[in-house]
């Protein structure tokens, strides 16, 4: 995949690909000194890796950075036959990290976790298999829990038939995303490389299935797999920033009090200006609280 001049320009790391266990290139950014504990950024949909582009060039200056894109996502293999399920988003991130620390597999907190949207349920589903890796956390307009809660326009997309359609189609999630999702309007060129990796109907897999498999009732298949990842969210010990953009349609503030309820002990800080893409509205912010929190 050629990248073109105007990603390469906010985008500028060293592409690294991993295999999967059925033989996919998924594709991560790994920046900073590698002898020192990692900090693992895991994106939703429909983002990739480069919604963390800014923290990684700050946090990478000390710290070793890994941000990932899921199979479908961003730089990553987009295959049309891959079960497109938390189940596997969850195994796909276990088996990369499994095998960049095999060596450290023994050791205790010794791993930064930071998660948002669709990362939250992959990255804690991660994070509850390895809690004994986990050493601090932070948690961004994200749920990793059962809830009947759903916006109308995103309801949509799950329609049978017409959502996918819709998605697939017309790039009716990635592209509203861009105005949706934040509440100051992003510079073209920052629009254009959110869209770049879901620029044509089968590149756009991805964001259609992540779409069809939030689970809304117990007969979903990945119901049992989200509420396995709700009942294990208290293995994972360690301080847990809740970073929230209050003015986000999708992940409400109701979201925010679920967390505060599994991790009581929390510092909550809420952004007011702040949309779902929480780093694009609040750039400086939210790198101050993040590294300070990180230190």
């Amino acid at each position: 995949m050629t990248i073109p001049s105007y990603l390469s320009q906010n985008y500028p790391f060293e592409n690294h690909y991993w295999k999967t266990l059925d033989g996919h290139r998924y594709h991560y950014v790994d920046e900073g000194p590698k002898d020192t504990n990692p900090i693992i950024m895991v994106h939703g949909n429909p983002t990739w890796s480069f919604f963390y582009r800014n923290l990684i060039k700050e946090l990478s200056k000390s710290r070793r950075v890994i941000a990932v894109d899921h199979i479908g996502c961003g730089l990553s293999e987009k295959p049309q036959d891959f079960d497109y399920t938390l189940e596997n988003h969850i195994k796909n991130l276990d088996g990369l990290l499994s095998a960049l620390f095999q060596s450290r597999k023994d050791q205790r907190s010794f791993l930064d976790l930071i998660v948002h949207d669709w990362g939250g349920a992959i990255g804690m589903g991660f994070a509850t298999r390895h809690p004994d890796w986990i050493r601090k956390s932070v948690i961004m307009n994200t749920a990793a829990f059962t809830d009947i809660h759903i916006p109308k326009r995103i309801g949509v997309c799950k329609l049978p038939y017409i959502g996918e359609k819709l998605v697939r189609h017309f790039n009716a999630f990635a592209w509203p995303a861009t105005f949706m999702a934040v509440k100051k309007p992003m510079a073209n060129d920052i629009k254009k490389s959110y869209l770049f990796p879901y620029n044509n109907y089968k590149n756009r897999i991805a964001t259609a299935r992540f779409v069809k498999d939030i689970p809304m009732n117990q007969d979903h298949p990945t119901w049992n797999t989200l509420k396995e990842v709700e009942n294990n969210l208290s293995k994972i010990t360690g301080p847990k920033l809740l970073l929230w953009g209050e003015r986000d349609f999708c992940f409400s503030p109701h979201f925010l009090k679920r967390w505060q309820q599994i991790f009581p002990e929390n510092t909550s800080i809420m952004l007011k200006e702040a949309g779902h893409y929480l780093l694009e509205d609040e750039p400086e912010k939210t790198q101050m609280y993040i590294t300070e929190f990180l230190q």
